[in-house]
């Protein structure tokens, strides 16, 4: 296996997952992305992190893009003897925006463009499948992957997709205190009731035509009743922007597994507690794209 001379650069959207009723399916690419910069050097590993992160990742063999990275070469063929990996971060961590998901994607993606010829020996449904294998659910990956808007899904063992372009403006409320995927998670229950699940299966299906044709339609297209309700113990200030946004008429959701509060409107920004940052964003349309390539 030959590796390219020079760095890579990989640039990566955040996302968001479920979108209110899309549990586990939905995600949306957004216009606020991570960059990362990688080459193959003698030997050793060289991390360096700026920006959103920089004070609580890990410097070393565990930082996720290296974790994602050393997949992906296995995949390959074989790992380098040396690697010099810089993140410059723009993507909160632990506030639902997909961060994990994007440093998976760009890891994978990274090792690939590292590889002379890594797009025929690992090409992107295999490249997608591995970032799913990675997370462990599809969601944000996808969107972070492919851009625009996704669904999602498992079908047996094999990672699927469908891709969808949407124009929505969103404004995204993200709160001081991040909440870990795993709390969140542990508040959901084993089952719901089967009245509630009918009525997500109907508004996620709304949700579809609302992003893509029917922006009318959000209001009602984003209400969800099966795990938005169930975290709020865990995210109690943005569960009440949440209802007192959605009393008002406006699409708000909590994005993936929170605590960031997602509007699909602009001018909402002074709606925003004491304390939280306001980011005004588009869909990418894109997706992870190699921006850079050694030679």
């Amino acid at each position: 296996m030959t590796f390219v001379d020079g760095p890579v650069t990989v640039r990566v959207p955040a996302s968001s997952a479920n979108l209110g009723p899309g549990f586990d399916a939905l995600g949306l690419a957004l216009t606020l992305h991570d960059t990362l910069t990688a080459e193959v050097v003698d030997e050793g590993l060289d991390v360096h992190v700026t920006g959103e992160g920089m004070d609580g990742v890990p410097l070393d063999e565990t930082h996720l893009v290296v974790q994602a990275m050393h997949a992906a070469f296995d995949l390959l063929g074989g790992r380098p003897s040396g690697l010099r990996l810089t993140c410059t971060n723009t993507i909160p961590h632990g506030r639902g925006l997909g961060s994990s998901a994007a440093a998976i994607v760009g890891g994978v993606l990274l090792a690939r463009a590292l590889v002379v010829g890594g797009e025929a020996l690992l090409d992107d449904a295999a490249a997608y499948q591995l970032t799913v294998d990675l997370e462990g659910h599809p969601d944000n990956v996808a969107a972070a992957f492919f851009g625009g808007l996704t669904i999602a899904w498992i079908d047996g063992a094999a990672a699927e997709v469908e891709r969808l372009e949407t124009d929505v403006e969103v404004t995204v409320f993200v709160p001081p205190a991040a909440v870990s995927t795993e709390k969140a998670r542990g508040l959901l229950p084993e089952s719901v009731p089967h009245a509630d699940a009918a009525r997500n299966a109907g508004r996620a299906a709304l949700l579809v035509a609302a992003l893509t044709g029917a922006p009318h339609r959000l209001a009602s297209a984003t209400e969800d009743w099966i795990h938005q309700g169930y975290r709020s113990e865990a995210m109690p200030e943005s569960y009440k922007l949440l209802r007192q946004l959605r009393v008002e008429g406006v699409p708000a959701i909590i994005s993936g597994a929170g605590p960031t509060v997602l509007v699909f409107a602009r001018g909402v920004a002074d709606r925003a507690p004491a304390g939280w940052v306001v980011h005004e964003l588009g869909v990418d349309r894109t997706g992870a794209e190699v921006v850079r390539s050694g030679a």
